[in-house]
Order: structure tokens, then C-alpha cells, then sequence
């Protein structure tokens, strides 16, 4: 074997530091593959330059490639070396103090995610080709060797597709699902082509919010690409930070970070604001993928009956239609999207512990777990909110 053919697995400690066109190549090659705005070298790149995910953080970069012996970069994916789990929407808290309590130290780990991003997308990124799933595997075998290197507690992979997650499981990693609410588009062409597949109280009462939501003179703009100027930011970190000083007490992202995705990724960004008496009121932040629409945040400075729904929801959709995306990723969490539109997806998590007690008492927990994430979300599509029968049209 000659020294191009070698495979050199290492890591690296910032996004600025490894060839932007040469992480892009395998984050987001294009073909049947789709774009994932939060994997690209910039997004995350913005995550470190504007100080949101830094040692200081508890966010440590330490980015995997694998690279043949001409440093070209054939894999790689981004890790880092957290000091607590906050950011993850996967959460291990319990995983933490159980270990803790038996003697052993917990952080830092190994964690393999988008930070602050609870959105599904590829975490072994390898350039296609017939070499693809070696290079995946030997992302995955570099995971493990550094886990075991460094002595930590575990690794952890969140938010994979599936196929991922079940080549990490076949491979001896723990597998771990969750859910979350999406919408997608069965072809119906406009905002009322959706409707009209609602059952009838439910396309009623959607219909009813919509109209409660833009009372009181309130209008609803989309700003994308160069019309987003630095005043949409100023206004929409202030919806953020409320939001994040009521659910988390400190907010992840620095306001830096959005002028930074503003200008070096500015159409793959949506800001949907609401205005009143000429002032925005509220907005949510959407980043644009070619295949998907994912909502992050949302936040408002004024109250307002099912703005939230319109503005998060509602106004998603209009968009995704009008841009021919077929699928609405909403953000983490909540059953109330339910009756919106948006259905039951199941998430995947992979996780490798080292130490085998450990790990039977976490893998004995995850089979139950996912035969409850199962249940719930088949119990949930039950009562999703379209109409079970043509009769159900008025």
C-alpha cells in the first residue's frame, strides 16, 4: 500500500482550522443526497467564531476526519467534548447522576451534534461513493478509539437518520429513539389543498386561530436572503433572548452569531416576523434546506392568542409550499402540533459506553424506552387531525 492509500483518522480543534471545501464535500455533496444547512463548514463555523459553542461553553471543538495520505479529507464529523448536557435535546441527566453517584465521572464526554440544533441529519459524513460506508465505519471506529483514549464516559450521536443509527447499532452502539412533530407534504399544492384534507372541526378551529392570531392590525412578513438587514436582527434577538432567558435562564447563542449566518449564509435563512403598530412584535427563525424547512426559534415581546401558531406553524407550511419543500422539521418537543398538522416522527440517538455495567444498565433502559416512543407515537398518528373518510368534507 502506498502512502496515498494510508487512512489517517484525526482530530481537530476548530472549524477554522479544516478546509472549508473539503468538509463541505462530504457535509453536503449534493446528488441524492440533501442539503442540511446546519452541517455546512459555515453554520458551524459561526457556532465557534461568535463564541456560542467554545471551551468556555462547555461546547470543546474536537472535529473528526479521516484523511487519506495526501490529507485529503474523505470523512468527518462534528464532535466536541462537552462539560455538562445542556444543548443536546437528548437528554442523559439521569444516565449522568446514576454513574456519578456509583463513583465515576460523567463529563466531560464525547458528543457528536449540531450544538443547540435538535434537527435530524447526517453525523458520519463521508463523501459518496463506493468507499462511503468503510469511511462511515471508520468515522465511527475513530469515535470509539477516542472515547476509549481520552477515558471518557461515553459517545454520543444525536438526531441521525435512520439508516445511520441502525449501521451504528449493528457496530455495538446503543440505540436510542425519541419523537418529534413534522409536517409533510402530500401534494397538496397550496395552504387550502391542505386544509381541505383536515377533518371538518379540525379544519374549523384551525381556521379560527388563524384569523385570532393576526387580530389587532397584526401583519406577518417573510424575510429571507439580502433583505435580512441588521435592525430583523436586532429584533429577533430580542425575541430570542426572552425566550431563552424563560426556558433555559441563559440563552446559548450570541447575538454575533446571527449577523455572522446573515452574512455568510443568508439564503438559507427565514425570519418570519410579525408586525404591530410598526414594530415587530414576535418572529421565528427557519434555516432552509433543499428538502426540509426547519423551525428553530421562536420568541415575542407581546402576547397575542395562537400567534405562536401562526407565526412557528402555519406560516411554515404557506412557505414550504410556495418553495416546493416537502417536509416541516417544527423544533423539539410538543404534542399541540399535533392538531397543526404535523405528525409523529420518531428521532435517533447512538450511544457507546465503555464500561460494560454501565452499559447493560443504559441498554436495558433504551429497549423499554423504545418500545414506549413506539406506542406513543402510534397512539398519537391515531388522532392525527385529517379526515378519516371522504364524507368528512363540510
Amino acid at each position: 500500500m502506498g502512502d496515498a492509500d494510508k487512512i489517517i483518522a484525526r482530530t481537530e480543534a476548530s472549524m477554522a482550522a479544516i478546509d472549508a471545501d473539503q468538509w463541505d464535500a462530504c457535509a453536503n455533496p449534493g446528488g441524492s443526497i440533501p442539503y442540511n444547512p446546519f452541517l455546512s463548514h459555515r453554520f458551524l463555523s459561526a457556532l465557534e467564531t461568535s463564541g456560542s459553542a467554545t471551551p468556555e461553553t462547555g461546547w470543546q471543538p474536537y472535529h473528526i476526519l479521516v484523511e487519506d495520505g495526501r490529507g485529503q479529507i474523505k470523512g468527518c464529523c462534528p464532535a466536541y467534548l462537552k462539560g455538562h448536557s445542556q444543548g443536546e435535546y437528548v437528554f442523559d441527566y439521569g444516565w449522568a447522576d446514576a454513574w456519578e453517584r456509583a463513583g465515576g465521572r460523567y463529563y466531560p464526554k464525547l458528543q457528536v451534534s449540531v450544538p443547540f440544533t435538535p434537527a435530524t441529519g447526517r453525523r458520519l459524513l463521508a463523501m459518496p461513493g463506493p468507499d462511503q460506508q468503510q469511511t462511515e465505519d471508520q468515522i465511527a471506529a475513530a469515535l470509539v478509539e477516542l472515547t476509549n483514549r481520552l477515558e471518557l464516559s461515553s459517545c454520543h450521536l444525536t438526531f441521525l437518520p435512520e439508516d445511520q443509527w441502525t449501521r451504528l447499532g449493528e457496530i455495538g452502539f446503543l440505540q436510542r429513539t425519541d419523537q418529534q412533530f413534522h409536517w409533510e407534504d402530500e401534494n397538496y399544492g397550496t395552504f387550502d389543498g391542505f386544509l381541505s384534507a383536515l377533518a371538518s372541526r379540525k379544519r374549523k378551529n384551525l381556521k379560527k386561530e388563524r384569523a385570532r392570531a393576526v387580530e389587532n392590525d397584526i401583519t406577518i412578513e417573510w424575510v429571507t436572503g439580502s433583505d435580512i438587514t441588521e435592525d430583523h436582527w436586532d429584533a429577533f434577538f430580542r425575541f430570542y433572548v426572552d425566550t431563552g432567558s424563560r426556558k433555559w435562564g441563559t440563552p446559548y447563542l450570541t447575538r454575533s452569531f446571527f449577523s455572522i449566518i446573515g452574512e455568510e449564509m443568508p439564503e438559507d435563512i427565514l425570519l418570519i416576523l410579525a408586525k404591530r403598530d410598526g414594530r415587530y412584535i414576535a418572529g421565528a427563525l427557519n434555516m432552509i434546506g433543499s428538502e426540509t424547512l426547519f423551525g428553530r426559534y421562536w420568541g415575542c415581546t407581546e402576547h397575542h392568542d395562537f400567534l405562536h401558531f401562526e407565526v412557528c406553524y402555519y406560516q411554515a407550511i404557506e412557505f414550504a409550499l410556495a418553495r416546493g419543500i416537502k417536509h416541516v422539521e417544527a423544533g423539539a418537543q410538543g404534542a399541540h402540533k399535533l392538531a397543526r398538522g404535523y405528525a409523529p416522527n420518531i428521532t435517533y440517538s447512538a450511544h457507546y459506553i465503555p464500561n460494560p455495567s454501565f452499559r447493560e444498565a443504559v441498554d436495558n433502559y433504551l429497549a423499554a424506552e423504545r418500545r414506549h416512543v413506539a406506542a406513543d407515537a402510534e397512539m398519537l398518528a391515531d388522532h392525527a387531525p385529517f379526515r378519516k373518510t371522504d364524507n368528512d368534507k363540510d
